[in-house]
């Protein structure tokens, strides 16, 4: 049995399990790039879906987004929100930080 959760595909999935207590590497980690303008009262906003490990990790990774970008933003739910269409730039600082990213969607 893997020492991580894993979808049918044997790739990593987003958990919750509380002895599940490490944050794979960047380089193990598969992140999309969503552009969402749903539910958001018509602004755009750039999604990043599949992190998987501590909540505490994928918000420090949402700052730094943050921070890069110069905008706001939150993580939640698995899922890391960046206000504004930066799929670009989220694309470049990802894979610069070693993250295999793709952009998907919108």
């Amino acid at each position: 049995m893997s020492e991580y959760p894993s979808n049918n595909d044997g790739g990593l999935v987003y958990s919750t399990h509380p002895d599940w207590n490490e944050t794979p590497e960047p380089h193990q980690q598969d992140l999309r790039i969503w552009l969402e303008k749903n539910h958001r009262g018509g602004k755009t906003a750039c999604v990043i879906k599949g992190f998987a490990g501590k909540e505490v990790d994928m918000e420090a990774l949402a700052k730094k987004l943050k921070n890069s970008c110069g905008t706001g933003g939150s993580a939640k739910n698995g899922e890391i929100i960046i206000q504004g269409d930066h799929r670009q730039k989220i694309l470049t600082l990802l894979t610069q930080w070693g993250y295999k990213a793709k952009a998907a969607g919108g």
